[in-house]
């Protein structure tokens, strides 16, 4: 087509081509949706091969992974052991001795200073859950240490916190006070006011997440301390009991929690505690409890909801899709019957998440994110993404080919791309490039909204330090491994320190970060038991 006598024919043949071109482009343009699209086939593909021990390491996610699992060391209470964050030091040693306990350690809820056992459970329920999966993908990166440390950590706390079978600590601090103030954690002088439930006062939604977390974490210590496992598994227990046995909701037994983490309802922690338990120690009668006895109650089938430390029921469905993957010979008809109502509602999460799929949620940014909420917007696309990755790998590690979704059908790899989506959005891919993972990247948020981080070490606050919350300055200490709240529905982001909606972060966003990171930093199987 070089040749100039054929000039006249020649243009037309290009313009022809580059129309055709340009019409595929679009064609693909249109097609692509944002947020991992890809699969959804007419027919079922063929199983993928089971993948072997953990392979390379993808040095994006394993240098995430490191960078997230620090903001656990910068949210540490207590007497710090080998301290790593250099303008942290010890703090709330004087917790709990009114009831003459020791509930110094734990961690801090977000950028203020309260304990809230609700949160803090969750936190160590999805981290132990984290580590449970992937702990060879975190030994493979080097970051397991850092995660056995936090969930200990924590772990320790709701020990203490449950001094006597039907008494649990469910808040260190009272949040009216702590909020008047903005000063570092070191140099608090505020009182710190202890709330239990009991009989009297029941609070089951918080009782049963603290059984859930202690059962997860038992089997996390089980091989290294055997002591320690078998007293988080009695605590666990004996939770789950007090839980079952005295039912209420925190929040309706003290109102003034509504203000923070207002409990909708507690059926989903008596079920994910269960789970748990189960798990833990094989006993048969939890088991029961959650597919027999209340699974028609409380389990919401056929009804995905979002993941969070609120709603239990689609990180309970995932879980005892566990079960329902790799089977026990002891499970009787009844029970498979409810396991599979359980795997056939997690299926309909995962089909609600994968974009291209014909049910697929409308609730995303145009970049791409999972957005439900404005306060703390990045906590659904992560869970949600955290729950499809563990998914997607019970699927290779079962040959299970697909999930079908209304007559289509994606794979195990389709299901991990959109989990990839939603870690990549939160490291920088998005509108604002953007990191929002503190620590990580060339840009991130310099104005976290976090007390300890916005305030010089050497300063002299006393509780009112509050020209630090509205100084125009960037942080004075950075707040390492924070997930912050994230962008606006229209993918903005704000960066002071007064917004508070966007910028201040939690430690239970950074628990499922840290396990959809430890999921994505390489490729293996799961053990299909975690005993």
């Amino acid at each position: 087509m070089g040749s100039k006598t054929k000039g006249c024919c020649g243009w037309l043949i290009v313009a022809l081509v580059l129309a055709l071109v340009a019409t595929a482009a679009v064609v693909a343009i249109m097609k692509r949706k944002p947020g991992g699209g890809g699969g959804g086939r007419s027919r079922p593909p063929k199983p993928l091969p089971v993948p072997g021990p953990p392979g390379d390491i993808d040095s994006k996610y394993g240098n995430a992974l490191g960078v997230a699992l620090q903001f656990f060391q910068v949210q540490k209470a207590g007497k710090l052991v080998d301290n790593q964050i250099p303008w942290r030091g010890d703090s709330a040693l004087n917790d709990g001795k009114e009831a003459k306990l020791d509930l110094s350690k734990g961690l801090y809820d977000a950028g203020d200073h309260m304990k809230f056992t609700f949160p803090m459970a969750f936190t160590a329920t999805v981290l132990a859950w984290s580590v449970l999966e992937y702990g060879d993908q975190m030994t493979a990166a080097k970051q397991l240490d850092p995660a056995l440390d936090a969930l200990r950590w924590v772990s320790d706390f709701l020990i203490a916190a449950h001094p006597s079978e039907n008494v649990f600590y469910i808040q260190v601090g009272d949040p009216d006070l702590d909020h008047d103030c903005w000063q570092r954690p070191e140099t608090m002088t505020e009182k710190r006011p202890l709330t239990q439930i009991n009989p009297k006062n029941p609070g089951s939604d918080i009782a049963a997440e603290a059984a859930a977390a202690m059962a997860a974490a038992s089997m996390v210590f089980k091989s290294s301390d055997t002591t320690y496992s078998d007293s988080l598994l009695q605590h666990a227990q004996r939770l789950f009991t007090f839980a079952d046995t005295y039912k209420g909701i925190a929040s309706d037994t003290y109102p003034k929690l509504q203000k923070y983490y207002n409990s909708t309802g507690y059926v989903d922690e008596l079920l994910w505690a269960a789970s748990w338990l189960y798990h833990a120690t094989g006993d048969q009668t939890y088991l029961s409890y959650v597919t027999v006895q209340n699974g028609k109650d409380y389990a919401d089938w056929g009804r995905p909801t979002w993941f969070s430390w609120d709603d239990k029921l689609p990180g309970t469905q995932i879980l005892l899709s566990r079960v329902n993957f790799f089977g026990s010979k002891e499970i009787s008809n009844a029970e498979n019957s409810g396991l599979k109502m359980y795997r056939d509602t997690a299926e309909a999460v995962i089909c609600g998440l994968l974009p291209d799929s014909p049910s697929a949620t409308g609730s995303r940014t145009s970049g791409g994110l999972v957005w439900i909420s404005g306060w703390n917007s990045l906590q659904h696309g992560i869970n949600a993404a955290f729950l499809a990755v563990v998914y997607s790998d019970y699927m290779l590690t079962s040959q299970t080919a697909a999930v079908e979704c209304s007559g289509k059908y994606f794979s195990p790899t389709d299901i991990r791309n959109f989990a990839i989506s939603q870690a990549n959005y939160v490291l920088g891919d998005n509108p604002m490039k953007l990191s929002y993972l503190v620590g990580y990247g060339s840009s991130y948020p310099q104005q976290v909204h976090h007390r300890g981080a916005s305030i010089p070490a050497d300063a002299k606050t006393g509780c009112k330090g509050f020209e630090y919350l509205h100084s125009s300055s960037p942080n004075p200490n950075v707040a390492t491994g924070a997930v912050v709240g994230g962008p606006f529905q229209n993918d903005s982001f704000v960066d002071l320190r007064d917004n508070a909606v966007q910028t201040e972060s939690s430690t239970y966003n950074s628990g499922t970060f840290v396990g959809l990171l430890a999921g994505l930093v390489t490729t293996s199987s799961v053990a299909k038991t975690f005993t």
